[in-house]
């Protein structure tokens, strides 16, 4: 018989993996509990931009906010929202409300399997116990539990869910093989057994920690280089060419839903195992203090344009967190809005991707759907949007006011034939 699989949660990471499993040939549900995000796929209306409508609209999954469709799983698989709260700690509400839901429509013999990123021991110290409260099932005799962190890149290529290497946690074999056989049918990189649910947990948050602390040294340079009147494009390039030297860093902001926010679920547990990882929170402060150098860059640009702040009025292009989607929850560009506006200097935000309704609520700026550089002092280009690097330099500083002024956090444009062409050019 064909396996039902359900996915709780239908956003960026749960409704690619319910289409994968759909193309696989399983038997899907999807199940939300937001009415309006559910009536639009229902419409065939994609509203991640990730999987499209086309792809949405020739699926056999059904969407749902019916909770009693659980029943009918063989695997319930939940990839709900893990944020932290306004401590840093994390916040699993998400995990035990969805949780709590299964446990009261679950059958027995169902796996739940967990992507959330989460601490190391979160599954069976919190999600277990969800599904039992609501449940008269037995965690372990009569339904099962997994782990297997989502590991999708959103907007880059080739890092599909087909695309990466899965893995895959359990605390018996039985159950371990079964999840690899699982996602086997729709990951072609390939399964990787990790030996418990715990590993595959601390797998996740660890591989984000390394590419947020990678990316806070190079971003730690690039301010001491500023500072020492040194250009950072410049330094990494010279350095580069050494052998050994890892030049696929740069400088710039560190947003998102993953990376700024899996350090904390690694430090959280390890400080209440007695050992606080200090580098790793270092490396987060630094992270997080680059909207505000970048912000500061800006008001020095400006300044040396000679122009006055409170007079002076930036496009900002790109707010999302990184190029390619319209994703604009976690990004660090509104933080580096909130510092200029400190300085009463008038931002107007554009982007190619994100909803420009949505976007005047997050960064409570105007918003335009179109780009009139006239209107405009200069620019501060945010996100490499790859629509960005098309834009020709020579027409911009035509269109822009006198004396423009561009700061590339991005690094989208060239620093020399900005300056040709009579800008007051700044990068990270």
């Amino acid at each position: 018989m064909t396996e039902t699989v359900c996915v709780v949660g239908l956003g960026y990471v749960g409704l690619p993996l319910a289409i994968e499993f759909d193309d696989a040939g399983k038997s899907v549900i999807g199940y939300d509990v937001d009415p309006d995000k559910v009536a639009d796929l229902d419409a065939g209306i994609d509203p991640t931009g990730d999987v499209t409508d086309e792809g949405v609209a020739s699926s056999d999954v059904t969407f749902t906010t019916a909770e009693s469709r659980i029943w009918e799983a063989d695997y319930v698989i939940v990839t709900v929202p893990t944020p932290v709260d306004s401590m840093e700690n994390p916040n699993l509400q998400y995990v035990e409300s969805a949780a709590e839901t299964i446990g009261g429509h679950v059958s027995p013999g169902t796996t739940v399997v967990l992507e959330s990123t989460v601490y190391p021991g979160a599954t069976e110290s919190v999600l277990a116990p969800a599904l039992e409260s609501e449940s008269e099932f037995t965690v372990g005799e009569d339904v099962f539990v997994g782990y297997s962190p989502e590991r999708a890149s959103p907007g880059d290529t080739g890092r599909s869910v087909s695309d990466v290497v899965k893995v895959v946690g359990a605390n018996s074999e039985e159950v371990r093989e079964d999840l690899a056989d699982l996602y086997g049918s729709i990951v072609d990189a390939g399964i990787h057994r990790a030996p418990d649910i715990e590993t595959a947990e601390a797998s996740k948050v660890i591989e984000n920690v390394q590419r947020d602390m990678n990316i806070a040294l190079i971003n730690e340079l690039a301010i001491a280089c500023d500072h020492m009147g040194l250009t950072t494009k410049d330094v990494l390039e010279a350095s580069g060419t050494k052998w050994n030297f890892h030049d696929e860093y740069s400088p710039g902001f560190v947003g998102g839903h993953c990376i700024p926010v899996d350090p904390f679920y690694l430090t959280y547990q390890s400080k209440r195992d007695g050992f606080s990882p200090k580098l790793v929170l270092q490396a987060r402060e630094i992270n997080e203090y680059v909207p505000v150098h970048a912000a500061r860059k800006t008001v020095k640009t400006i300044n040396d344009a000679g122009r006055v702040l409170q007079d002076t009025r930036l496009l900002v292009l790109g707010l999302a967190y990184k190029p390619g989607v319209g994703d604009i929850r976690s990004s660090e560009v509104g933080s580096m809005i909130e510092k200029l506006d400190e300085f009463d200097i008038d931002c107007v935000g554009y982007d190619p991707h994100a909803n420009p309704e949505e976007s005047r609520d997050v960064f409570d700026i105007e918003v335009t759907e179109s780009v009139d550089l006239a209107a405009y002092d200069g620019v501060v280009v945010a996100t490499a949007h790859e629509e960005f690097s098309g834009y020709e330099l020579e027409s911009m500083a035509s269109a822009l006011d006198s004396d423009p002024v561009m700061v590339d956090v991005a690094d989208v444009f060239d620093a020399d034939e900005a300056a040709e062409h009579g800008f007051h050019y700044a990068q990270l």
